[in-house]
C-alpha cells in the first residue's frame, strides 16, 4: 500500500533543495529499472545543476518528493549523468509508449507515470495515465483517458524500447534552446534521433546552434536531405555556415542547392571567409537603416522577439542598399543613445562615428580585443569597399575562444561561501 504518489510529468522542472533550503538544481527525468514480476523500481533522478550539467541523484539520497520540490540529503555526485545498461528514463523513454490492457479492451499510449513511495521508503512505478485510441473521425478529437496499474498492462516490445516521441517533444516545449540541446544530447542515440524527427524545424535549428559541431553534423546527416535543408534555412546564417563548413564540400553544395535561395546566398557569402576571421564569425543579418530613419522606427525593429539581444543593442546606418552587403557604412547608433532622444529624431543626427568598424579579414583575436577595449556587445564588419557585410556579437567570439568541448565539459562550480550548501563529489553508488 502506497503512502505517497507523484506524477513524473509534473515533477519535471521542479527545484531540488538540500536540507538547509539551498537550491541545487532542477529535475529533468526519473530513472527506473525493470523487474520481472513487479513494477519498475525507481533508482534515482536526473537533475540539472548550474552549468547545465545533468547529474544522477540516487533515490536513496532523496528525503522527500512532492509536486513543486524535491529535498535531498545535500550529498550528490556532480559527474555528468551517463545512462547504464538496464536503466530506463521515464520522460525520455516511457512516455509515448504503446501498451495493451490485459483485459483485452484496447491498446493505449502512456501519457504520464505515477511513482509511489511504499511504507518501506522505496519508490516504484504505480499508476499509469493512459490515452486510448480516439473514437471520432474528427482530427481535433482525442481518445478517452484512463488510469491503470502496471500489473494491468503489458508491453509487446523489449522493455524500455521507445515508441512515439510526440509526448516527449511536448514536455520540451518550455525549454530554452541551450537547455533543449543539453537534454537532447543526454538521450539514448536512437531516442535522440526520434525526437529530432518530431521537433519543429525552428526548435531543432535553435537546439543545433547550441550543440558541439560534431553533434550537429551527426544529427543533420541522420535527417533526410529535404529536412536537413529546412533546418539549415531556420538556423542563423553564421551557424549554418559553421555547420556546413564541417561537411565535405560536395555534401555542403548539395544541401545549399536544396535551401531557399536567399538563405543559401547568405550562407555562401559567409563560407568565403576563414573561420578565424571577423567574416567567419559574423552574422550577415544585423539591423540596417538609413540616416533618415527615425528613433521610433529603430526601436520598433529592435523590439522584435526573435532578434538576438546582442544584435538588438545597436543599429547600423548605411547608404542604400540596406541589405548586406550594403552601401557605404556611415556609423552605429546604440540602443541607449536612442533612448535619450525623442522618437522623431533622425538616426543620421545621432550616429556614433567615433568607433571604427572592423575588416572582414581581421582575426578573431582582433575582434575580441575591440569588443573588450570598448565594452561592446557587437561590432560592425565591413569589406574593402567599406560596405557593411555583417556584425560580430560577443557570443560569437565567446563560442570561438572557448574550448571546442566547452558545452559538454564539466565546468568547475564557483567557490561558495561556507554558509551556503555544499555539493561534495562522492562516488556514484546504488
Amino acid at each position: 500500500m502506497s503512502t505517497q504518489r507523484v506524477f513524473v510529468a509534473r515533477l519535471a522542472g521542479c527545484a531540488v533543495f538540500d536540507p538547509a533550503g539551498d537550491r541545487l538544481g532542477k529535475v529533468r527525468d526519473v530513472v527506473v529499472i525493470y523487474r520481472k514480476d513487479d513494477p519498475p523500481r525507481v533508482v534515482g533522478l536526473v537533475v540539472e545543476i548550474p552549468g547545465r550539467r545533468h547529474v544522477f541523484v540516487s533515490i536513496g539520497r532523496v528525503t522527500s518528493i512532492a509536486t513543486g520540490q524535491v529535498i535531498t540529503t545535500g550529498l550528490i555526485n556532480v559527474r555528468r549523468f551517463q545512462q547504464r545498461g538496464g536503466e530506463v528514463r521515464v520522460m525520455a523513454e516511457m512516455l509515448g509508449r504503446t501498451v495493451y490492457l490485459r483485459d483485452g479492451s484496447s491498446r493505449a499510449v502512456i501519457e504520464d507515470v505515477a511513482i509511489e513511495r511504499s511504507r518501506l521508503g522505496e519508490w516504484d512505478v504505480g499508476q499509469l495515465f493512459l490515452r486510448r485510441p480516439r473514437t471520432s473521425a474528427s482530427p481535433f478529437a482525442k481518445g478517452p483517458t484512463t488510469f491503470a496499474s502496471w500489473a494491468e498492462v503489458r508491453e509487446e516490445q523489449t522493455p524500455g524500447q521507445s515508441q512515439s516521441a510526440e509526448q516527449l517533444v511536448a514536455t520540451f516545449s518550455d525549454l530554452k534552446a541551450a537547455d533543449l540541446a543539453n537534454t537532447l544530447l543526454d538521450l539514448p542515440e536512437e531516442r535522440l534521433l526520434e525526437v529530432a524527427e518530431e521537433l519543429p524545424d525552428d526548435r531543432l535549428a535553435d537546439a543545433l546552434e547550441e550543440m558541439p559541431e560534431d553533434e550537429q553534423v551527426h544529427i543533420l546527416e541522420a535527417l533526410g536531405d529535404e529536412r536537413a535543408a529546412d533546418i539549415l534555412d531556420q538556423m542563423e546564417p553564421d551557424d549554418a555556415a559553421d555547420l556546413l563548413g564541417q561537411l565535405p564540400e560536395a555534401r555542403s553544395e548539395e544541401l545549399l542547392d536544396l535551401m531557399e535561395p536567399e538563405e543559401a546566398e547568405d550562407v555562401r557569402a559567409l563560407l568565403k571567409y576563414g573561420p578565424d576571421t571577423a567574416g567567419g564569425l559574423m552574422t550577415s543579418e544585423p539591423i540596417v537603416l538609413s540616416a533618415d530613419a527615425t528613433v521610433a522606427e529603430a526601436l520598433a525593429l529592435i523590439r522584435r522577439h526573435e532578434l538576438h539581444p546582442a544584435l538588438a543593442a545597436a543599429v547600423f546606418v548605411t547608404l542604400p542598399p540596406y541589405e548586406t552587403p550594403t552601401g557605404r557604412f556611415l556609423g552605429t547608433v546604440h540602443f541607449q543613445r536612442m533612448l535619450r532622444y525623442p522618437p522623431h529624431e533622425r538616426l543620421g543626427a545621432i550616429i556614433d562615428d567615433t568607433l571604427e568598424p572592423i575588416s572582414a579579414t581581421a582575426s578573431a583575436a582582433e575582434v575580441a580585443r575591440m569588443l573588450a577595449s570598448y565594452n561592446l556587445v557587437s561590432v560592425p564588419v565591413i569589406d574593402q569597399a567599406r560596405r557593411l557585410v555583417g556584425a560580430v556579437s560577443i557570443d560569437d567570439v565567446l563560442d570561438h575562444l572557448l574550448p571546442d568541448d566547452w558545452r559538454s565539459s564539466d565546468i568547475p562550480e564557483p567557490a561558495r561561501a561556507p554558509s551556503t550548501a555544499a555539493v561534495p563529489i562522492i562516488p556514484r553508488r546504488r
